[in-house]
């Protein structure tokens, strides 16, 4: 069975990964409810973090008076899956939770998630392919339905490239050309910087590239952080750091948001959430920023890769496996419920038809009304992607090897090497089975 494939070190993983989380088990269990609710309509929890779910919610009650869903407000990000873990273990998980694709792996080796895929096969039409691959794992069975996304995009400030003659870069190797055009223009400016402290940003990176870090073979875990393909996006910024053409300033620093504000950085290759950033840190800068596809490794492809994003995934010990089915297939393919996910939750859906539904383009955005448009298409390029067990472990990792890289201007693929090496680690240690 898959879940056998995933479930090797379940015990040991799930403990590490819930540990320090209390008062999970004081969550209502949606089990305990069920059963000692007098007949009626199938009650089911959705433990979200999206604003505004329980209006969306109000809707699907409405119009389902014999399926009744009730959100529980999580903050979500690591203690939000810690939490679950541990009520999953505890016996009493909500219904049906809203998980974050790296998280996956980790829920499905806790033995935590349903298989969907005897229930959802008409869905898979709804999503790109490489989103669809996120709920997956590359195996046939399916953990989630996709519910956002974040497809990555250059955002550039179109008023600064006029102002230094530069084009918008087609290709990866076009862009390190106007790196070096920009700092010889204004030797106070740089086109881009490399983040140390955003390992989302640089998995995007490398997705794009076609990297596989994680893989299933037969019933065992195969790793490969330091493939071709990622050796070839850590040297790339590598070598453009380290001659000094980009900053070397992490993300989200104060002096970042000073040099975005200030005009002082040029792009900022980044998922279809940044107008939320850019507004609130760069504020001088509405209507100054566009859109272009991420540049490209080839000239003429279209791909890109994922910052972010999350779906709606069915607890395994669920009573009501097929009503939070339902629900989740409703919340995610429904043209009524994907519009009440832009807005009432500000979230860009992951359906291929959500791009649609999100009308003008973000103020902040006012100078490219086409916005959304070039979102959606840009998103249809975006690769799959399968995590890992202990994607933390190698996220904490990557900021280790790669601060020590960038203070170091050392070779990037070496800091993937040290990457590979923590996570082989980890792995074993945990009784994963590994294939070379």
């Amino acid at each position: 069975m898959q879940r056998k494939r995933l479930a090797v070190a379940a015990a040991a993983m799930a403990a590490t990964l819930a540990a320090g989380c209390s008062g999970a088990s004081q969550e209502p269990s949606s089990q305990a409810a069920q059963n000692s609710a007098p007949a009626g309509p199938v009650k089911l929890t959705y433990w979200s973090w999206v604003p505004n779910m329980d209006k969306i919610a109000a809707v699907w009650n409405q119009a389902h008076p014999d399926i009744q869903v009730t959100i529980s407000k999580q903050a979500g990000g690591d203690d939000a899956a810690a939490k679950f873990l541990t009520a999953a273990k505890a016996g009493n998980p909500p219904d049906l939770v809203q998980a974050e694709y790296q998280m996956l792996p980790s829920f499905v080796a806790a033995d935590a998630l349903a298989d969907l895929k005897n229930d959802v096969s008409q869905a898979k039409g709804k999503f790109s392919e490489g989103i669809w691959g996120l709920v997956t794992l590359g195996t046939d069975a399916v953990y989630a339905l996709p519910q956002d996304s974040g497809p990555m995009m250059l955002y550039y400030r179109q008023d600064l490239f006029k102002k230094y003659g530069i084009e918008v870069p087609k290709t990866w190797d076009e862009y390190a050309e106007a790196a070096r055009a920009a700092r010889k223009k204004d030797p106070e400016v740089f086109l881009g910087t490399f983040s140390s402290k955003d390992p989302g940003s640089f998995v995007g990176l490398a997705q794009q590239a076609g990297a596989q870090w994680w893989s299933i073979s037969g019933e065992a875990w195969k790793v490969g952080i330091n493939d071709d393909a990622t050796k070839k996006v850590a040297d790339y910024w590598g070598g453009l750091v380290k001659e000094g053409a980009i900053d070397g300033q992490p993300y989200f620093t104060p002096e970042w948001n000073k040099a975005l504000n200030d005009g002082k950085l040029l792009t900022w290759p980044s998922a279809v959430w940044g107008p939320g950033v850019l507004s609130g840190n760069a504020p001088n800068g509405k209507g100054k920023w566009a859109i272009a596809p991420l540049p490209q490794w080839n000239a003429g492809e279209n791909l890109s890769g994922f910052w972010g994003g999350s779906s709606t995934a069915v607890a395994e010990k669920s009573p009501n496996k097929a009503a939070a089915v339902q629900f989740a297939t409703w919340l995610n393919t429904d043209p009524e419920a994907l519009g009440l996910l832009v807005k009432e939750g500000a979230v860009y859906p992951a359906s291929t038809k959500g791009g649609g539904l999100l009308g003008e383009a973000p103020d902040y955005f006012s100078n490219q009304a086409d916005f959304w448009q070039q979102a959606a298409a840009i998103s249809a390029g975006a690769r799959g992607f399968t995590f890992g067990p202990n994607v933390n472990v190698t996220y904490n990792a990557f900021k280790d090897a790669f601060d020590k890289a960038v203070h170091d201007k050392s070779v990037f693929s070496d800091a993937l090497q040290a990457m590979q090496e923590t996570t082989v680690a980890d792995m074993q240690k945990s009784g994963f089975q590994l294939v070379q």
